[in-house]
């Protein structure tokens, strides 16, 4: 790490499941870390590792560089433009904010203005993958906004994951991301479906899946979730409440720019029917009880051992 680098003091707001990985990423290579939780016990992982903790966001205004992770646009209003929020001190501000979320466009757009209105500059930078991913160094990262201020963050993005893709001002990162979590939706719900339909044939889960993992259709993901398909573990890295959410907000950019998004209109039905049979807490990966339940197919949980793909074995036998 260069010494302008190091120089550099950074906040962190939301310590959820990837909120924690990806800040663990920033300890680790040493950086001058302060977090904002919700619930501050949750962030006593990251206390240990060196990072401090405060109250409220607005306690992250004298910090350089600020980035967020939280569950949806009502949370990002309310730790930018809250009461205690991080631009609520009106004599200091960081000088750029970096939203990892997933919100809407719309609500982004009413945060930048305010932001710009103080002189703050907001990227949005919306990360791919999971907290497994995360903690692999294997996510990617789309930024949009300002440029000088993707140079600015750039250092800190690529302690993240894998790869950071700059795709222009604005909100753009944010319909870049809906339309990712849109493709992950339909393709969770495809290897469901053909899952119950090889299970019915008596193919084994694990074997189908191997076997599309090493075809030319496998991908980062399908291996990832491989196990959750296999041992029926859906122990969520990402809900099916957080999936709905982001098929709604790809729906509703789709009728502002009149798109037909037939096969992502039928996957949000099914997803909702997947939050009302009790599974809206759980990981998406849960689909394949819904598929299973139409073909009248009882699973069963496989119990050997799955590769995720991620990394060693004990971290995958871990995570399920």
């Amino acid at each position: 790490m260069t010494d302008q680098i190091r120089a550099q003091t950074l906040g962190w707001i939301g310590v959820g499941r990837m909120g924690e990985a990806l800040a663990t990423r920033l300890l680790e290579h040493g950086c001058d870390l302060t977090v904002y939780n919700r619930t501050s016990a949750k962030a006593k992982p990251l206390i240990d590792r060196g990072a401090r903790v405060v109250e409220h966001p607005v306690d992250l205004a004298d910090r350089d560089i600020v980035i967020t992770m939280v569950a949806g646009s009502s949370d990002f209003e309310e730790v930018m433009s809250g009461p205690h929020g991080l631009l609520a001190n009106e004599s200091q501000a960081p000088a750029l904010v970096v939203d990892a979320s997933t919100v809407s466009m719309s609500v982004s757009s009413e945060i930048r203005e305010k932001a710009a209105s103080r002189g703050v500059t907001l990227l949005a930078a919306p990360v791919s993958g999971n907290p497994k991913a995360a903690r692999a160094g294997m996510l990617s990262v789309a930024v949009s906004g300002p440029h000088d201020g993707y140079e600015r963050a750039l250092p800190y993005l690529q302690m993240l994951g894998r790869s950071v893709s700059y795709v222009g001002e604005g909100e753009a990162a944010r319909l870049v991301k809906i339309c990712h979590n849109l493709i992950l939706g339909v393709v969770a719900q495809i290897l469901a479906e053909t899952t119950v339909l090889a299970e019915s044939g008596g193919i084994a889960r694990a074997d189908y899946l191997a076997f599309i993992n090493d075809s030319v259709l496998g991908s980062v993901f399908s291996r990832y979730k491989t196990p959750a398909l296999v041992n029926l573990n859906y122990a969520p890295t990402f809900t099916s409440h957080l999936l709905r959410k982001d098929f709604e907000l790809g729906l509703e950019a789709a009728r502002q720019r009149n798109v037909p998004l037939p096969l992502t209109a039928l996957t949000h039905q099914i997803v909702v029917s997947l939050i009302g049979q009790g599974f809206g807490d759980q990981d998406f990966a849960a689909l394949l009880e819904i598929a299973a339940r139409g073909a009248n197919l009882e699973l069963v949980p496989d119990t050997r051992f799955v590769p995720d793909g991620l990394g060693s074995s004990e971290a995958s036998a871990a995570e399920g």
